[in-house]
């Protein structure tokens, strides 16, 4: 099949409300999630969001992406829509730069269970009311360079589906599996009650990152010992909640000089994955 190329002539035209005008929280379409969007920015991203087994609906490229580079791409599609134009016109649609040439829109994966997420996982990660998509996004990239298994979200944090947590992990949101503790409308309990008890039923020790009284190092010899452990992490600006803290089996520290007491989450994402993740 040859793909159904269309010149833009018309910004108000209804079917390209998805790259212009629609918010994310309504490509999300919390009503009706099995008919949720997002919006997939770059040749690389738009590739491991098609091998990940996601469905296309249509391409915005500009002209001269869509007859080179990202023609291989197009083609693997079919016949969807892929409107097209040069660099200043859709700049003035978008609203900003398209500096990589191509956006795909496609649909939203259903969520999986926690328990498929997690099957044969050894080192998982935790978000805890993590709110903002860049630092979501910059978790997912660490969490896929330094051998993490999965991603677990609670119900508060940002989508690692938004536009700007795609685009920050480089497309990884594509190959760490993840889901929402409590799917698609979570109840009141789902975290840190019911996802606790999930956790241990699995047989997961827990490590919550922050500093307290009982706080050991990231390097203890008792986390690399862990069969399945899961580090868990706090909100960019209050940290854990202390339920959470209560629940977990070990508080968990990265020591620090110069009189620095903590990271940004996605920093400290990282050095933890980095040290649990080698074993």
């Amino acid at each position: 099949m040859t793909p159904d190329v269309k010149e833009i002539t018309d910004f108000s035209a209804p079917e390209l409300d998805i790259y212009a005008r629609l918010t994310e929280n309504q490509l999300l379409n919390r009503h009706e999630p099995e008919k949720g969007i997002f919006i997939a920015e770059s040749p690389k991203v738009i590739e491991r969001a098609l091998d990940a087994g996601c469905v296309p609906i249509s391409f915005l490229a500009e002209r001269r992406e869509a007859e080179g580079p990202g023609r291989k791409l197009i083609r693997r599609c079919g016949n969807i829509p892929v409107y097209v134009a040069e660099l200043d016109v859709l700049t003035k649609l978008t609203g900003f730069q398209l500096t990589r040439g191509m956006l795909c829109a496609m649909y939203r994966p259903p969520l999986r269970s926690v328990e498929e997420v997690c099957s044969g996982a050894r080192r998982i990660a935790v978000l805890e009311n993590v709110v903002n998509p860049t630092n979501v996004g910059a978790i997912f990239r660490s969490a896929a360079a330094l051998n993490m298994d999965a991603v677990l979200l609670t119900p508060a944090c940002s989508n690692p589906l938004y536009r700007r947590a795609i685009r920050v992990s480089m497309g990884n949101v594509f190959l760490v599996p993840w889901t929402f503790i409590g799917g698609q409308k979570p109840a009141e309990n789902a975290w840190p009650e019911e996802g606790m008890r999930k956790l241990k039923e699995m047989g997961f020790q827990t490590a919550a990152m922050a500093l307290s009284d009982r706080s050991i190092s990231i390097d203890d010899p008792r986390l690399k010992e862990a069969e399945r452990l899961a580090i868990v992490l706090g909100t960019e600006g209050d940290g854990l909640a202390r339920e959470t803290l209560a629940d977990c089996d070990y508080v968990v520290k990265i020591p620090m000089s110069h009189g620095v007491d903590s990271l940004n989450v996605a920093a400290a994402s990282a050095v933890a994955f980095w040290e649990i993740g080698r074993n």
